[in-house]
């Protein structure tokens, strides 16, 4: 039994364990299945109900580091925590890394994951100089932006759904050592968010920020940007962080009516009373969360959904606000509640989330009926300016939805493995 982040819900599947890059081209072409690492998507994306899954945790070698040239080549089971700890004392750093480390090198690609520096930095798959893939029918094939370029930009974003993800060669960016220089600022309202994100561009390498979506009032949360400091630190990498764990799953989840508000407006507090400038370890910068062992335990046995859709252009506050008038009026919300620009850059996949506009992502408890009315009206207002739904956090979007958001399928489809399958691509591509 197997279950994806959002614990929405464990399915039956036949698991074949991958431990040797030689044999992948035996168990993929024995059978239709799909590709899995650590089932870190929050939907369906990593699920294969009733079907065969290939687990590539077994992949998990590095092939070859050039520390002067910071190239990497990896198994594709490689976390991406592996190669920060591996990198960073060495003088160099993934370019881009999701808002956890215990990801997966294939499942990074397949999902072409994006951090808080979209716009210095693009995605992951933008430094992906080439992969190895592993379709069905026996056909093992390199992709690099010389050789089968379309297949590389087939696969970066492609959902796992153009062959199994074999290994990798990725291009990291030097750095001076773990430490950031942190500036955290509140606002008081989207357009103050908006001139922040602005302003960070200009001069800061990382910006995201928390918007408290709980708070009757004006739309107030934090913003936090960061830059790598220029000077070389004593005290470098100090490896992995101590971290705890949620020990049992709550009989209700621990994010409800009572305790949404008093959280949001402690967290505010705290942080506002904390602004200003700050030198940071890149762990708790880049992953917060990763601290907390199983925290998606903390929604209860009925799991929960985020939510991350993509408003686009250049002026989007009215939408967003509208956004957030929504989950107010349903009496909805979120403690994980991400809002952040991305810029205007060429996409690195044909199916590649991130494009120039606005992102906003919430986690929600699974309340049923309740919950997908919602999602409904959120859809409406997504779909009615031409936004999108991240497909790797996606439980449940309609198909129409995803057909009209990403405008390249079309074209995808003509690199689909038939081999390849999951409860997404049946659900939203009619498998």
């Amino acid at each position: 039994m197997l279950d994806s982040w959002g614990r929405l819900g464990a399915e039956q599947h036949q698991a074949h364990y991958l431990h040797d890059a030689n044999s992948v081209k035996d168990v993929v072409s024995a059978g239709p299945g799909l590709a899995r690492g650590m089932g870190r998507s929050y939907g369906d994306v990593c699920l294969n109900p009733g079907g065969a899954v290939w687990d590539c945790l077994g992949l998990d070698k590095f092939i070859d580091f050039d520390p002067e040239r910071g190239l990497l080549r990896c198994e594709a089971g490689v976390l991406l925590r592996d190669i920060q700890l591996l990198a960073v004392s060495r003088g160099w750093m993934l370019p881009v890394t999701p808002g956890s480390w215990f990801v997966t090198v294939g499942g990074a690609i397949a999902n072409d994951v994006h951090g808080k520096n979209h716009h210095s930095f693009g995605t992951f798959g933008d430094h992906v100089r080439s992969l190895v893939i592993q379709r069905t029918d026996g056909q093992r094939m390199t992709c690099s932006r010389d050789t089968n370029q379309d297949w590389l930009s087939a696969t970066a974003g492609g959902l796992g759904l153009t062959g199994l993800i074999v290994e990798a060669e990725l291009q990291l960016r030097p750095v001076t050592g773990p430490l950031l220089d942190v500036d955290t600022q509140a606002f008081s309202g989207l357009g103050q968010f908006y001139q922040m994100s602005e302003d960070a561009k200009a001069s800061w390498e990382y910006a995201v920020a928390w918007i408290d979506c709980a708070h009757p009032g004006s739309r107030r949360g934090i913003f936090m940007r960061a830059n790598h400091r220029d000077v070389s630190a004593d005290n470098f990498d100090s490896g992995i962080p101590r971290q705890f764990s949620l020990p049992v799953t709550p009989p209700v989840s621990l994010v409800n009516a009572l305790t949404l508000k008093p959280f949001n407006a402690a967290y505010y507090r705290l942080h506002k009373w904390r602004a200003g400038k700050s030198v940071s370890h890149y762990q708790p910068y880049f992953y917060p969360l990763d601290k907390v062992g199983e925290w998606n335990r903390m929604y209860g046995p009925k799991g929960f959904y985020q939510y991350q859709c993509l408003i686009p252009g250049t002026n989007t506050e009215v939408v967003v606000e509208e956004l957030l008038a929504a989950i107010s009026a349903a009496n909805c919300g979120s403690f994980l509640a991400v809002l952040k620009t991305f810029s205007k850059r060429p996409a690195a996949g044909l199916l590649s989330f991130p494009s120039e506009g606005t992102t906003l992502a919430l986690d929600f408890p699974n309340r049923g009926l309740k919950t997908h009315d919602l999602f409904a009206r959120l859809d409406s207002i997504v779909g009615s300016v031409g936004g999108r739904l991240y497909a790797a956090k996606d439980a449940r979007m309609p198909k129409s939805l995803f057909e009209s958001g990403y405008p390249r399928l079309e074209e995808f489809l003509a690199y689909r493995d038939p081999g390849i399958s999951s409860g997404l691509s049946r659900r939203l591509l009619g498998d």
